[in-house]
């Protein structure tokens, strides 16, 4: 294995752990540790409406903040892939699973990806840019996340018989 090799797996570990650190920090509701883990000039979207968007970490934690509303959240992470696109710099993504509980005891659920874009600075790995999509939720989420755009069926494409509907 060569050097550039094992960088890279090394990278790819810190990147991971930026990406399980901001899930910590969340759910922690700790605003000041999770914007530590974006650069000062970072582009955040998690949906399409401006309270959704943020433009610097200064003012991703303002925005966040809205997540004091709920009464405790689970953000869980996996299938976490890295391309490195030159030096110091590679797209990330990553699907997330976040569970949200009311002060009344109701939930809900949300099904997404992480788009990131991350940059290797002094402090190490950073999340530069994100953009949220969701795969689904269950009825109690209301928030408009950006959606992911599936692959159209080929043309002529059926269910295959006793499958419509289930």
């Amino acid at each position: 294995m060569n050097d550039e090799r094992l960088r890279q797996l090394y990278d790819t570990g810190e990147i991971t752990r930026v990406l399980n650190e901001y899930c910590t920090a969340l759910d922690r509701m700790d605003l000041p540790r999770l914007c530590a883990l974006f650069t000062e000039d970072c582009l955040v979207e998690y949906g399409p409406e401006e309270w959704l968007q943020s433009r610097g970490a200064a003012n991703l934690e303002n925005s966040l903040a809205r997540m004091w509303r709920w009464a405790r959240t689970s953000h869980h992470l996996s299938n976490v892939q890295v391309e490195f696109t030159g030096d110091g710099e590679a797209r990330v993504q990553s699907y997330v699973q976040a569970w949200h509980e009311r002060p009344d005891g109701s939930s809900a659920t949300i099904f997404g990806q992480y788009h990131d874009r991350f940059v290797r600075q002094d402090a190490g790995w950073r999340i530069a840019e994100r953009r949220m999509l969701m795969n689904g939720s269950d009825s109690g989420f209301a928030v408009n996340i950006n959606p992911l755009e599936r692959i159209p069926p080929p043309e002529g494409w059926q269910p295959p018989a006793g499958a419509a509907g289930r």
